[in-house]
């Protein structure tokens, strides 16, 4: 009898223990560094807060005061033209192992069926992602004006500069040909600085070629009121006075074929921003915290985002740069449904983040 009774206490507290880790959070939930350890075992749609969040996030959270508000995910609905550019081009599209390049693109999305065991699998992802037909990002990028917060991580904004991108793409395009010219150039692109006074009119003119030759780049100069022609290695270097390397426009601005190696680590889920519902920027509102709502600048160290976050599947992808590039390796976060990079991390010639 006593066993029997041992053993219904122990199949309660079994179940008991299975219900508690199977608890789901509900919807606008707040991941903290004060509830993290309570949390992370908890569910969200079905999976738990720790099988979401990568080392490098979850270390954000407790180490540098990130905070994470979940949402519902959503589907993100894609263009009708680009998933019928997808089926129209993509058995077109060859892929040659010995250059790593590809040949014969002209819209939609190069490889729609990776094979993950395909030793080539992660450099097609990334063309994938380079490549993405016009998806999500149209055939023309066009922020005619953005803000780079230049922040000291113990005292806040300390500088702003504002800036405009126009991107215009002569390949993957949905709107009249699939592909401007010859098929040479992949985009055009201007960089320029509004705002303050003292850069305003500095800016780049970049040529991006569908080759592995290197970006045909010149500078405008207000100081001597001249264009220069740049290296072109420059897609490595900074952006202006920031610290932000043009490689990191979107997280990946390099043509596929300049880092000599990829490696796929694996598919999983995430925690990530696929549905922003903060306005980035009001330019005209009195407080800095109310011109940049996304960002906490309520306290150190000042950079925070502020956003809705939802479980995505992603596939991670690392990186290794050329010799010349200022970092050892990246790890990317590559959603497996909309090509967007959603995090990276970023190590030193020293192998620190």
């Amino acid at each position: 009898m006593k066993n029997a009774i041992a053993r219904s206490a122990a199949a309660l507290t079994g179940l008991l223990a299975v219900l508690t880790q199977a608890a789901e959070l509900p919807t606008g939930t707040v991941i903290s560094k004060e509830n993290i350890d309570r949390v992370k075992n908890e569910t969200f749609e079905g999976k738990t807060v720790a099988s979401m969040l990568p080392e490098k996030l979850e270390w954000m959270i407790r180490e540098q005061g990130l905070t994470i508000k979940l949402r519902k995910s959503e589907e993100v609905p894609k263009d009708p033209r680009w998933i019928e550019a997808t089926k129209k081009y993509s058995d077109e599209v060859k892929f040659d192992p010995k250059t790593r390049q590809i040949g014969g693109y002209k819209a939609g999305l190069p490889f729609p069926s990776v094979d993950p065991n395909d030793p080539h699998a992660a450099v097609k992802l990334m063309w994938n992602a380079n490549q993405a037909g016009g998806y999500p990002r149209g055939t023309l990028q066009d922020y005619p004006l953005f803000a780079f917060l230049f922040i000291d991580g113990n005292k806040g904004i300390e500088r702003v500069q504002h800036w405009a991108l126009i991107r215009y793409y002569m390949t993957g395009r949905l709107t009249d040909s699939p592909v401007l010219g010859d098929g040479s150039i992949q985009f055009q692109q201007l960089l320029f600085a509004h705002y303050p006074q003292d850069i305003q009119g500095l800016g780049t003119f970049t040529i991006r070629y569908t080759d592995a030759r290197p970006d045909d780049i010149w500078a405008y100069l207000r100081t001597v009121r001249r264009t220069r022609r740049l290296s072109g290695g420059a897609w490595a270097d900074p952006i202006g006075g920031t610290d932000q390397l043009n490689d990191e426009v979107e997280i990946m601005n390099a043509h596929p074929t300049w880092y000599p190696e990829y490696k796929l680590v694996g598919k999983r889920w995430m925690l990530a921003v696929a549905h922003s519902r903060v306005p980035p920027w009001n330019e005209d509102a009195k407080t800095q915290q109310e011109q940049f709502p996304n960002v906490d600048l309520s306290g150190p160290p000042y950079w925070n985002p502020v956003d809705e976050w939802e479980p995505r599947e992603v596939y991670v992808i690392e990186a290794t740069p050329p010799k010349e590039h200022p970092y050892s390796r990246k790890v990317v976060y590559l959603d497996q449904d909309t090509w967007v990079f959603y995090f990276a991390e970023a190590y030193d010639k020293g192998g620190d983040l």
